[in-house]
């Protein structure tokens, strides 16, 4: 059981684009948030702890895919929790903008000249004014029309003007726009992208930090980065690193983001409001010879997702803990200690409940755990569902929730995983990301 290459994975991530065109497809690097590799990298956080706010992340971005009301108050996200920082360039000349990228929204936006309320952030705020190739939208246009609250007229015009606020009751309002963004780097040939709408955001708020200055949304929605791509393809293939690896994950897009092949299997992307998230259908999950139906919820507090149904769990790869409806992960425990001759122990975050006493990776005997989503068998070995939180503890890296079903990132280690909006799928293929 190799377990202690995964101490700190993907909860969150930053992207750094160093991106290669080719065939209408690019790639860049994933740089995972504790790495050396990160701004964020702290020496004095150890391994343990790093994972740790990782699973503290992943609750509290599960509140990132209930659908925001103005007559209740969410709880609030962790800053930054569970998403990337995309390093691009935007407009004519260009102006780099970091951006968080979420696959669990649309929009892309950043604070903009004149900024009547917005938060600090380090990079330069956008000026429209100084770039040639930026162009409002016009009240009268598809993309105006696809978003849920917007409004024209007074001293705006025909200009279209959003307003998007997010589950944790972040918001941005502005002006809806198109702009040229520029991905390149000194060892790749750069990538433009000419009249990507995004939001010119005037007044701004929320859980944002001054690391960036935006958002961009890669969720399955028609204004999201993703499908304003041709084709609306992408790919990521997550690394099993420690806090210590500078060994970077790899995300593709376009072409690029293509996964086929020997061992690729696929499962349907089901449509359901919010069109946002990417919605799969989980029928079962096997310990080892064992198979277990998934089991209706009761739950009345699930928003996002309908439990027992077509379309019962979201994939997310910026969550890191795997979620799943209480019965059905109960079941799944219950399969686990039978199959698992070990000394039961609590985890002292209190975070995860099934947790084994272990000195060393190969003490335990982990069975394999497969995933069977709709036409899609997918095999799970110890380092996607077991991880390592103390030098003599091991625990399961999948709890229960009420609210959501979320198949997370250390589920999705050492996979090509590939989204294809244009065939409503989403590929899986084991893979050695350390070489991809």
């Amino acid at each position: 059981m190799a377990l202690a290459a995964i101490l700190a994975c993907l909860s969150f991530i930053l992207l750094s684009f160093s991106a290669e065109a080719s065939y209408g497809g690019f790639t860049v690097d994933l740089i995972q948030r504790d790495s050396p590799l990160s701004p964020w990298y702290d020496s004095s956080t150890t391994h343990f702890d790093s994972l740790h706010n990782a699973f503290r992340r992943s609750i509290s971005r599960a509140h990132r895919f209930i659908k925001p009301s103005t007559n209740t108050i969410e709880s609030k996200i962790v800053p930054s929790g569970g998403e990337y920082l995309m390093n691009i360039s935007m407009g004519n000349p260009p102006v780099e903008v970091l951006g968080i990228a979420d696959t669990g929204s649309d929009l892309v936006w950043t604070q903009c000249k004149p900024c009547t309320q917005c938060f600090n952030q380090n990079p330069p705020l956008f000026d429209p004014k100084r770039s040639s190739t930026y162009r409002t939208v016009p009240c009268q246009s598809n993309s105006c029309s696809n978003l849920e609250e917007a409004s024209c007229g007074g001293d705006h015009g025909d200009t279209c003007v959003y307003s998007y606020r997010y589950g944790d009751r972040s918001f941005t309002r502005g002006s809806l726009a198109q702009e040229t963004i520029t991905i390149g780097s000194a060892s790749g040939r750069p990538v433009s992208l000419p009249k990507i709408i995004f939001g010119c955001g005037h007044e701004n708020g929320g859980t944002f930090d001054e690391s960036g200055s935006g958002l961009i949304g890669l969720g399955a929605g028609p204004l999201s980065f993703i499908s304003q791509l041709n084709g609306g393809k992408f790919s990521y293939c997550l690394v099993p690193t420690s806090a210590k690896s500078s060994v970077a994950s790899k995300i593709s897009f376009g072409t690029a983001g293509i996964v086929s092949g020997d061992g690729a299997v696929s499962t349907r992307l089901v449509s359901k409001q919010p069109n946002t998230f990417y919605y799969l259908t989980l029928e079962a999950i096997s310990v080892g010879e064992k198979r277990l139906s998934y089991k209706t919820s009761q739950s009345t507090k699930a928003v996002a997702v309908s439990y027992g149904s077509e379309g019962n769990i979201i994939i997310d790869s910026g969550t890191t803990l795997t979620l799943l409806p209480p019965g059905f992960y109960n079941d799944v425990v219950s399969a686990l200690e039978v199959a698992i001759n070990a000394e039961r122990v609590s985890d002292p975050k209190g975070v995860l409940s099934l947790c084994f006493r272990s000195k060393s990776d190969h003490d335990i005997d982990v069975p394999v755990i497969t995933a069977h989503f709709s036409g899609a068998d997918v095999k799970l070995n110890a380092l996607n569902t077991f991880a390592r939180v103390e030098d003599d503890m091991v625990c399961f890296t999948m709890i229960p929730s009420d609210d959501v079903a979320i198949f997370g990132n250390l589920a999705q280690i050492n996979f090509l995983v590939g989204y294809d909006l244009e065939e409503s799928t989403v590929s899986f293929k084991p893979a050695d990301c350390t070489k991809h």
